[in-house]
């Protein structure tokens, strides 16, 4: 069994790693190797570097080829439309190119506009050859992956991509204000309130009102998809690693049980993660980084999670072996690396904590399948694809293959349904100001997607996007470019009414952090 520690070379012989953290040892012998290799591992030509991501090619294990693919990034093509029949059951997505035949041809009509839906008149599903599709899901706590695909022996074509965009830090400072202004009422000379703390009791299974935001939010847009696409499976990471992959087949007993899921492989992924793939010392990203100890192991260090950091090559020759207090001058920099190597990773928690949950409200819904952080990477890295939530979700699950992926990717943020609440609190929680009783005017509510052409004026142009309605009819538009104010609403046209979300485009291979 292959011993993980983070001062040696970790074992090739389990999964592919990025040499990222795995260059060459820049720390004193009496330091010893924290991430040194004895030999350089081979690079694949052509693959992209990505985040610090290099792709490997490892030994061949229990008789299975672990080699990348040949060939190039699998091939882009535009987002398929969906498609739904005359009775509004989904039918196979097709090509936007098709999409458009049968549109001009009179033989379907626009259903929805984003994302773009088609119904047809003259076919039912009886009529048409369907073989479903399939979704991935890569959780997120900031942002959660969603790929539609179509799937074939072992074979993935991508045919929709979508980063579904959560608001659990919004809510969770709600809650944060809500409590603030109870604590105020409860010792202010007030009227007597009774306590309820005490008789409040949670359910087994409960999340935190941000976590399960996460959930349902997931959820209802794979619900959504239903609807529109014939989905007859769903693939969704359910463990950060598997642990008993990384022990070469082998079970785990004794202290590789006890160590976790932390240890060895899974450290050098944690670290990535919360220091955001960058040095923590100068900033440095897409370069190779070491694992180094805050406070070295030679001056009594320990190997703990919170007393690692990565650096690059130059800084961590620099530092040696002394303590950081001594490498760092600067008092205001020395305090916030420390306060960083400190810091939980809240985000990572975030995730870990809403897998389970989110696992059995899919599987309530359609066959689900489960698959390991460990094993999307593979997949992933040996399809010379880059680190993004989208390709994460792709890349989910057991596969041979992924053939062709979409080359644009709508982002949809959830904005929420606006507030029942008609007055705005000032800072000790009493109202200051009076809403309008009725949220829409002149036809338009907030949050609906529309067109403004406006003719003449400063403001000359054709703008698309999210309108914020007010009572005197000049409304503001938020655009892919930004927000243009005061727009009369004569000049809009509505093209979809508000569902809670903001939807624009971005292009595929463009990550985002979470």
């Amino acid at each position: 069994m292959a011993t993980f520690r983070t001062g040696q070379k970790t074992h090739q012989a389990v999964l592919p790693q990025r040499p990222a953290l795995e260059s060459e040892s820049v720390d004193t012998p009496r330091i010893g190797h924290e991430t040194g290799l004895r030999h350089h591992p081979r690079v694949v030509s052509g693959a992209d570097h990505v985040r610090g991501e290099t792709t490997l090619i490892s030994p061949d294990v229990g008789g299975v080829t672990t080699r990348p693919l040949a060939g190039e990034r699998p091939r882009e093509r535009h987002p398929s439309v969906f498609v739904l029949d005359k009775n509004q059951i989904p039918l196979q997505p097709c090509h936007p190119a098709r999409a458009r035949k049968l549109l001009n041809k009179g033989r379907a009509v626009v259903a929805r506009h984003t994302p773009f839906t088609i119904r047809l008149k003259d076919r039912t599903i009886a009529e048409s050859e369907v073989d479903g599709v399939q979704v991935g899901i890569d959780p997120g706590s900031k942002h959660t992956g969603i790929a539609v695909f179509t799937q074939h022996a072992g074979e993935r074509r991508g045919r929709y991509a979508i980063q579904l965009d959560h608001r659990g830090a919004r809510i969770r400072k709600k809650i944060g204000q809500r409590s603030a202004y109870r604590r105020g009422r409860r010792f202010r000379n007030l009227r007597h309130r009774a306590p309820r703390f005490a008789n409040r009791t949670r359910p087994q299974g409960w999340l935190a009102p941000s976590l399960r935001h996460r959930v349902e939010n997931t959820t209802g847009w794979v619900d959504r998809l239903t609807r529109w696409a014939p989905v007859k499976a769903v693939h969704v990471e359910r463990v950060a690693f598997d642990t008993h992959a990384l022990s070469a087949g082998k079970p785990l007993e004794g202290v590789e049980y006890q160590r976790g899921t932390l240890h060895g492989y899974e450290v050098r992924e944690y670290l990535l993660a919360k220091f955001d793939r960058a040095c923590v010392y100068c900033g440095a990203t897409n370069t190779p980084l070491n694992l180094d100890h805050v406070h070295p192991r030679s001056r009594g260090g320990s190997d703990r999670v919170s007393n690692l950091v990565l650096a690059c090559v130059t800084c961590n020759q620099a530092k040696n072996n002394r303590p950081v207090e001594e490498f760092i001058t600067n008092k205001q920099v020395l305090a916030r690396i420390l306060a960083r190597a400190k810091a939980p990773l809240r985000d990572a928690a975030a995730v870990q904590s809403t897998r389970w949950a989110l696992w059995r409200a899919l599987n309530e819904r359609l066959p689900t399948h489960v698959g390991s952080g460990g094993r999307t990477k593979w997949n992933r890295t040996r399809n010379h694809l880059p680190k993004t939530h989208t390709l994460d979700a792709l890349s989910v699950g057991k596969i041979d293959t992924i053939t062709q992926t979409t080359n644009r990717v709508l982002v949809a943020g959830c904005a929420g349904r606006g507030s029942y609440a008609r007055t705005r609190p000032d800072k000790h929680g009493f109202p200051r100001l009076r809403l309008p009783r009725t949220k829409e005017f002149f036809g338009f509510s907030t949050g609906d997607l529309v067109r403004a052409v406006v003719p003449q004026g400063k403001k000359t142009g054709t703008y698309t996007g999210r309108v914020a309605v007010r009572a005197s009819g000049s409304f503001n538009i938020t655009t892919t470019q930004g927000t243009v104010q005061s727009i009369r609403y004569k000049h809009m046209r509505l093209l979809q009414r508000a569902d809670g979300y903001g939807y624009t485009w971005k292009g595929e291979g463009v990550s985002s952090r979470s």
